[in-house]
């Protein structure tokens, strides 16, 4: 397949979206500790400026996928990443916790609808294999290239005022939609009537919202509390009433047939693991370096910058590694660096020097990254028919998503409750360390999820030597029966 000029335009444009959805997240954990300070937010009400954004990506990306093969991808990208542009610019008008949170909430839902009909333009426009595989790279390289770009740019802003960090991705956006009017080509939609799953939609939401909701509130009601169990209860009988709804509906917002993919499982499982394990890193990184240790927001954000260096410029190879070793071995081997690189970051100290300790981790947790998300995001839409790339792509945007949610919600409950009654900064490297060690634990989860392909890839490769076993057998047979008449 030949690439020509508007095709690498249509590609770049799409890219523009996660290039921003990356911008946007890596700039706002820069603004974090002056948003605590300036609003006076406590640290369980601060992790809402990014868990409210968090819920409304992850609760509705299915929605969004589905409307995206439904309505047509092109039309649902330009309404949506209009809608974030608009809510960008006001969120910076925020002048309180409140209104805040909301205004990342909304943009969460805006992002919601351009993330899955991005991927499921490049999925579509190009080829599975290696087409496909080089697209996603160029993909997943501008993620790492925008989260680069967000935190210089957000540790430069913060230093002048932190509502410049709300306000930069407003006008970034604009430009993309301006390019993306005349770039993205119009698609085809699926004509059906009455295939908006809305029912599907709330209680996922709804179910997402009240176990993320449980696990903040914990740290005050107490774990046992009415008010926790009945958060727990009411999750559980949500997404259970989600499930039934997906297989009565002659419309589902899932297909649940399409989770029978191993592979798709998997992918889904890791990715969740890997973004909340980085989310929640990032968040006590973040708190560490500046609260602790004095740095600036411009010094934190350097700190964090040679992760996001060795994605940009590793990144794009990924998809010759992938059709080279196959998607398993490179997700096995990331899952294994992120153990080490988050376990690393336990060595933390009240006067910690960058280089032995935290530098380590940074660069093991960007090759992690380099080579690990774009394989999950080749294996999450592999073998999956057009129709529902939307579907696919939105499935495994909310598993991360909601995996930064739930796993940034139990590590800042965790903080929370190991920093009671503490006063002096210093002290709170005992609340940290937890909260580094349960980051730890999610790696180790994702590891194991990962060998758990092993299996399914002793399973294919049997299979194929079966099937070469019997063409070998058939084209012998044949080269016989030719021979005799001959004889």
């Amino acid at each position: 397949m030949t690439w020509d000029a508007r095709l690498w335009g249509a590609l770049l444009v799409v890219c523009g979206v996660i290039f921003l959805d990356g911008l946007d997240v890596s700039m706002v954990g820069m603004s974090l500790p002056s948003i605590g300070a300036d609003l006076g937010v406590s640290l369980s009400s601060l992790q809402w400026v990014v868990t409210g954004y968090v819920l409304g990506y992850g609760g509705l990306l299915l929605l969004g996928g589905r409307t995206a093969d439904l309505l047509g991808r092109r039309k649902v990208f330009l309404i949506a990443l209009g809608v974030f542009a608009v809510v960008s610019m006001l969120s910076s008008l925020a002048t309180n916790p409140e209104l805040l949170i909301a205004a990342r909430f909304v943009k969460g839902v805006a992002a919601a609808f351009t993330a899955p009909a991005a991927l499921s333009i490049i999925t579509t426009t190009f080829h599975e294999g290696p087409d496909r595989n080089r697209a996603l790279s160029i993909f997943t390289t501008c993620a790492a290239s925008g989260f680069s770009m967000g935190l210089i740019l957000g540790g430069a802003l913060t230093e002048i005022g932190w509502r410049w960090t709300f306000l930069m991705p407003g006008p970034v956006a604009l430009i993309v939609l301006l390019f993306a009017i005349k770039l993205i080509p119009n698609s085809p939609r699926e004509e059906v009537s009455g295939g908006y799953d809305i029912p599907g939609a709330v209680t996922v939401t709804g179910g997402m919202l009240s176990l993320v909701y449980a696990v903040v509130g914990a740290e005050h009601a107490g774990w046992v509390s009415f008010q926790t169990i009945g958060m727990f209860v009411l999750a559980a009988v949500l997404l259970t009433a989600f499930v039934v709804i997906e297989q009565r509906s002659k419309h589902p917002l899932v297909r649940l047939g399409i989770l029978r993919s191993g592979s798709l499982r998997r992918a889904n499982l890791a990715g969740l693991t890997v973004f909340g394990a980085y989310v929640a890193f990032q968040f006590i990184g973040t708190l560490y370096l500046q609260n602790l240790l004095g740095w600036s927001s411009l010094e934190t954000a350097l700190a964090f910058l040679p992760a996001g260096l060795l994605v940009i410029s590793l990144s794009p190879n990924a998809g010759k590694i992938a059709d080279r070793i196959g998607t398993d071995k490179m997700i096995i081997g990331a899952m294994a660096l992120f153990v080490v690189g988050y376990g690393l970051s336990l060595r933390i100290g009240p006067e910690s020097a960058y280089f032995s300790t935290i530098f380590p981790s940074i660069m093991l947790i960007g090759i992690g990254f380099a080579i690990g998300f774009p394989a999950l995001n080749i294996q999450a839409v592999s073998g999956v028919a057009d129709d529902e790339q939307g579907l696919a792509s939105g499935l495994f945007n909310t598993s991360t998503q909601v995996g930064g949610a739930v796993v940034l919600a139990s590590v800042t409950a965790v903080i929370s409750s190991q920093s009671v009654g503490v006063t002096v900064p210093a002290d709170m490297l005992s609340a940290y360390k937890p909260g580094l060690a349960v980051v730890t634990g999610v790696a180790v989860l994702g590891l194991v999820i990962a060998l758990t392909g092993l299996r399914g890839l002793r399973s294919r490769r049997a299979l194929e030597e079966q099937e070469a076993a019997e063409l070998t057998a058939v084209q012998k047979e044949l080269a016989e029966e030719q021979m005799t008449p001959a004889a």
